[in-house]
């Protein structure tokens, strides 16, 4: 004979197992614009991110997305600045409005204060 227990323990389980994949699920995926900098090439780059950004930068700095790239003339991207938005669309219309060249030369004089 086998007993199963079905009640609040159990109950309370199952909504711990619910939460807990919630939780990896909406903290390992990162929607958000980002800048990498090179030291090296002393360079921004700009990007939007639906996946997690750490694994980005990392595919950055292995040259995954091709040779031919702008990403792939150095492997030595860092995060210089990450904006958390609500949704992918936002994020590929604010990486629009920093790549343009006022916005850029914000980061270039940013740089060159701190340097």
């Amino acid at each position: 004979m086998v007993r199963i227990h079905v009640g609040p323990q159990n109950l309370n389980y199952l909504r711990l197992r619910f939460f807990y994949a919630f939780f990896i699920v909406l903290f390992s995926m990162d929607i958000c614009c980002y800048i990498l900098f090179s030291p090296k090439l002393k360079r921004f780059y700009t990007g939007a991110c639906q996946e997690n950004l750490i694994e980005r930068i990392m595919k950055h700095n292995e040259h995954t997305y091709g040779k031919d790239k702008y990403t792939s003339a150095t492997n030595d991207w860092e995060l210089f600045l990450k904006i958390d938005v609500t949704n992918y669309a936002h994020a590929i219309r604010l990486e629009r409005k920093i790549k343009t060249r006022k916005t850029q030369n914000i980061f270039v004089i940013w740089l060159n204060i701190m340097s």
